[in-house]
């Protein structure tokens, strides 16, 4: 357990409450197809999963190709990648459960927040969420240390609050906002990466994470 009085969850989306990997990864290489540039496998693609999207893009290709390849992404994401996705085993039941007790539950994610909305509401998540917070389409907010920043300024600067991913990204903006964090390792970063970006506690399913609060 983390701490009792820990009453502010936020969680991040991809690789944490849905698995998005067919979706995330066919629209990159979509996008990389349009430019031109060599296509990874999907599977040589995963560690794409959970940074900003503009940051991997560059990686990708390179600094001056990286908006036209975040564009064409979002052509094909916003048309079937966003569906091509699935709430993790377990998930529902650990956020029902998480939401009886009283804690208040949020979304931070750097996915824009259209789009996490839109994933929200198709697999009937959103109903345990008070609100969502994820980046801008022009990129504000993708940060996620910029991104807690904002959100528990929003909420009211809770004095114990936990923020629950699978990538360093997220455990690295809990810590910088002065965050428990839970890493998550049934998502993509890992617990080799969860732990040396500092993860207070490292669960392997969705069904732990109450472990740590319960």
């Amino acid at each position: 357990m983390i701490k009792d009085s820990d009453q502010t969850l936020f969680f991040d989306l991809d690789g944490t409450l849905t698995d998005p990997k067919e979706g995330i990864t066919r629209s990159i290489q979509y996008s990389l197809d349009k430019l031109g540039a060599p296509v990874p496998t999907q599977d040589e693609l995963e560690w794409c999963i959970g940074p900003p999207l503009l940051e991997s893009m560059a990686l990708l290709t390179d600094e001056a190709s990286a908006q036209a390849g975040v564009d064409y992404y979002r052509e094909r994401f916003a048309d079937v990648g966003w569906s091509e996705n699935s709430p993790y085993e377990g998930i529902e039941q650990t956020l029902t459960q998480l939401q009886t007790t009283g804690v208040q539950l949020y979304v931070a994610t750097s996915k824009p927040h259209v789009f996490a909305n839109r994933i929200l509401d198709h697999f009937n998540l959103r109903q345990f969420f008070i609100e969502v917070f994820g980046a801008e389409l022009d990129g504000t907010h993708s940060n996620k240390v910029e991104l807690l920043a904002m959100a528990k300024e929003t909420v009211g600067n809770p004095e114990y609050a936990c923020m629950i991913g699978d990538r360093q990204h997220d455990i690295v903006g809990g810590l910088a906002n002065g965050m428990n964090t839970v890493g998550v390792t049934y998502g993509y970063g890992g617990r080799t990466e969860l732990v040396e970006a500092g993860a207070h506690v490292c669960v392997d399913t969705p069904q732990q994470i109450l472990d740590c609060f319960i």
